[in-house]
């Protein structure tokens, strides 16, 4: 299992974003939440609002998540694999009912 740490501008950008994700089976699960992000940019300290998303998806998805975001963003913006120490069976079962493992798709293919 991976998790997914995204940062985006806006909820339009969201919306567009996990509706594929989902569609494609890329994820099983997608939160999103708003923060206030501060940062170095161009010499200039800016502080504005972003929203997180945490994709809840299998091993060996992260270019096709990537591809996704980049077809719906142009700016920079910031991708973090995850991978959780222990999560729990009935989520992980979910998981693996919902989303194919792409590592053994690819090794049975």
């Amino acid at each position: 299992m991976k998790l997914y740490y995204v940062t985006l501008n806006n909820t339009d950008e969201v919306m567009q974003i996990v509706r594929v994700l989902l569609e494609e089976k890329l994820a099983v699960c997608v939160n999103w939440f708003a923060i206030t992000c501060a940062y170095r940019w161009e010499g200039k300290i800016v502080q504005e609002p972003e929203i997180v998303l945490i994709i809840k998806t299998q091993s060996s998805y992260r270019e096709r998540i990537e591809e996704v975001i980049r077809k719906h963003i142009s700016y920079t913006n910031f991708i973090a694999e995850l991978t959780p120490s222990g999560v729990n069976k009935e989520f992980l079962d979910w998981l693996n009912k919902e989303i194919p493992n792409n590592s053994l798709v690819e090794s049975i293919g």
